[in-house]
């Protein structure tokens, strides 16, 4: 049997859609590259943890669709999403745009740009001194009018709990500080 032709056109359309996936990866990486390089972070610890977690993410994937195209159990979606919500999420995308896997169900693709938007948004809110994760708090602590005095009682203990969490996160990490890139 002699293989199939190959088609010159089918070469060009796939450098092309490298060519516009780095584009795309490179314009998603912009907010959180400058997100992390206002808070003065050691570059070369983020690199590293960048590189390891995308090369993981993207090896799942690549072991995700050899499972799949040889009917052996699969990685779980869950797994994929929690090492993109880990930082994979551009090795993921990589992966997903060369291996052509995972690019097609709608519900995956949902919850990965779900993730994607989630850091598009922290490194903004992050850019902006926590603006809007400040007014989403304040939001959360004022007291419902429409709770009884039961429930009262636990959305003030569960407000305060979340409050001394946030604040003692907010101190360990120097979040939205004045003064603090």
């Amino acid at each position: 049997m002699n293989p199939k032709p190959a088609n010159p056109g089918h070469a060009k359309d796939s450098a092309r859609t490298v060519v516009v996936s780095l584009l795309v990866l490179a314009g998603l990486l912009v907010l959180p590259g400058m997100a992390l390089y206002r808070r003065q972070l050691d570059f070369r610890w983020i690199g590293a943890y960048g590189l390891v977690i995308n090369t993981f993410t993207y090896w799942l994937y690549a072991r995700d669709k050899r499972r799949a195209q040889t009917g052996e159990w699969r990685i779980s979606e869950k797994a994929l999403h929690l090492v993109e919500l880990l930082g994979g999420w551009p090795g993921a995308y990589l992966a997903q745009r060369r291996l052509r896997h995972k690019c097609s169900k709608g519900s995956y693709q949902f919850m990965f740009w779900l993730i994607v938007m989630a850091y598009q948004f922290a490194a903004y809110d992050s850019l902006q001194d926590w603006k809007f994760s400040r007014a989403a708090w304040h939001y959360i602590e004022r007291p419902s009018k429409h709770v009884d005095d039961a429930g009262s009682d636990k959305l003030k203990r569960l407000q305060a709990e979340t409050a001394t969490w946030v604040r003692t996160l907010h101190t360990k990490y120097r979040l939205g500080t004045k003064g603090h890139p």
